[in-house]
């Protein structure tokens, strides 16, 4: 029986936390984007390597799944839009404390504008559609919002950038802008779904499309 209340209380908190954000004022709102603008450069900087590869696995995609999920349609972009746009400046904030307009132009710039349509894109289902937080359904959206869309303009700038070089080895290419980062990014986005499907609520809390 207390458990069951606690879980109802749980419920209960979850709704109202998202309610409350789907209701604040403007002013409110920009607030939260900047300040998951610098949760995101601070994750950035979180980095674990896996057996094997010589590329570190980040909290950055992390973080920009999580503003998307927790600031909603709209506001989850905007905070990616605040974290790259001051980085763009010079503040030292990408991923191994990087930043300015040179960092941008580099080989990881697609990936950065990635992010910025990833949390528009995955923010909007989350705010529109009730079923879209699901579990099984949150973890598909983010493999989507992952890995088409910011690894999708990651390698496609990428490729533009060691061609300036010369020929490009597509092993290669593939294999340093994508494959060595599939187990970690799998694991981020399972991490990732999981803590979305439980803190977000199963009811309407705004204009979902899909509310009974």
């Amino acid at each position: 029986m207390e458990i069951t209340m606690y879980v109802n209380r749980y419920k209960h908190a979850r709704y109202n936390f998202f309610k409350w954000r789907y209701q604040l004022e403007f002013y409110h709102k920009v607030i939260l984007a900047i300040s998951f603008a610098c949760i995101t450069g601070i994750l950035a900087q979180v980095r674990f390597y896996l057996p094997g590869s010589q590329i570190p696995l980040t909290g950055q995609t992390f973080a920009v799944l999580l503003s998307a999920v927790i600031l909603g349609k709209w506001w989850g972009g905007i905070s990616q839009t605040i974290y790259v746009g001051v980085g763009l400046v010079g503040i030292p904030w990408f991923a191994g404390l990087h930043g300015g307009f040179a960092y941008f132009m580099g080989s990881t710039g697609g990936y950065l504008i990635g992010f910025i349509i990833a949390a528009f894109f995955l923010g909007y289902f989350i705010d529109t559609y009730v079923k879209s937080r699901k579990y099984l359904t949150m973890f598909a959206l983010m493999l989507f919002a992952n890995f088409v869309i910011v690894f999708g303009l990651g390698l496609l700038y990428y490729y533009m950038c060691l061609s300036v070089a010369g020929p490009v080895d597509i092993g290669f290419w593939l294999y340093s802008g994508l494959i060595v980062c599939i187990p970690g990014e799998i694991i981020k986005i399972g991490i990732a779904s999981g803590i979305s499907g439980s803190i977000t609520p199963k009811q309407a809390y705004g204009k979902e499309v899909d509310a009974v």
